[in-house]
């Protein structure tokens, strides 16, 4: 049974169905993107991709502010953390500073006979450097560590442990130039503890340079010690054993200028052993 063939052309080349078809196909209306806004649907309106040209612009803009929003937010996260770990090592060192052994002057001389206040001075430097740069080699080391959350607790342990070698270093060397502290043993240890974070010795003359209440000027200063302390240890933490190199030699070379600086300072006041009381050495333990 003859039909209708929908493809076939009409007479004389004109236009049949299947053509009538793709002439309508081809003069619709484009349809309109569905997921632009109704202001963004006219002719004229799309450009930069169907977006409008300002509508980039602020669109640029507002990311441009949500990274800058988020970088500043994990830039204070950071800061948060560091301010946290410098807190936390401040409690570590005030506890400590009083249960550090400090040899007085008659041990010192009866351990080292027969010398000099400057000599002996400089073999507690020496044995000081040494220690701090042991410190500083074994965090180090530990550093090739691939664990990366455990470099906060071993910058603290480094800190607190560079420090409570000076701190002794600084209660030793005010014996040997015969300027200790008044006060009981943990009002010494906290005067030589704000010693440690002033980088000065200290002055006798002013009570006040004592500072052994704690208050908040000498946490603040102790703080920023800290701070700077943890900022040069930061090296340390290289690993493949570089950081070890590096920080024995940042903590000998930090002892030594802490050290040349609390010297000055008490060479300023010191005071001759035979005009101490009670200056005669102890017999050494093997006389």
């Amino acid at each position: 049974m003859a039909g209708v063939n929908p493809f076939r052309k009409g007479p004389k080349g004109g236009p049949g169905p299947a053509a009538g078809a793709r002439s309508h196909e081809e003069t619709a209306p484009v349809p309109a993107d569905p997921t632009a806004l109704p202001t963004e649907r006219t002719p004229g309106a799309l450009q930069w991709g169907h977006l409008p040209l300002e509508r980039s612009r602020e669109r640029g803009r507002g990311r441009r502010a949500s990274l800058a929003a988020l970088t500043g937010r994990g830039a204070a996260g950071c800061g948060g953390r560091l301010r946290g770990l410098i807190a936390a090592i401040a409690d570590r060192i005030i506890d400590t500073a009083p249960r550090i052994p400090v040899r007085d002057l008659a041990t010192l001389r009866a351990q080292f006979p027969g010398l000099t206040p400057e000599d002996l001075a400089d073999k507690l430097v020496a044995g000081a450097c040494a220690a701090t740069a042991t410190v500083g080699a074994g965090v180090g080391a530990a550093a090739m560590m691939p664990v990366p959350p455990a470099m906060p607790a071993e910058l603290a342990a480094e800190v607190t442990g560079v420090a409570s070698v000076e701190i002794k270093l600084i209660a030793e060397l005010h014996e040997v130039y015969g300027l200790r502290p008044a006060g009981n043993f943990r009002q010494r240890a906290m005067a030589c503890l704000t010693s440690w974070a002033e980088e000065r010795g200290i002055d006798l003359a002013k009570p006040a340079s004592l500072n052994i209440a704690l208050g908040g000027q000498m946490r603040r200063e102790l703080r920023q010690q800290i701070m700077k302390r943890t900022l040069r240890n930061l090296p340390n933490l290289t690993p493949f054993m570089i950081g070890a190199a590096v920080g024995a030699f940042l903590n000998r070379r930090d002892t030594r200028r802490l050290a040349e600086k609390i010297r000055r300072d008490l060479r300023a006041h010191q005071i001759p052993w035979d005009a101490l009381p009670g200056s005669a050495p102890a017999a050494p333990a093997n006389g």
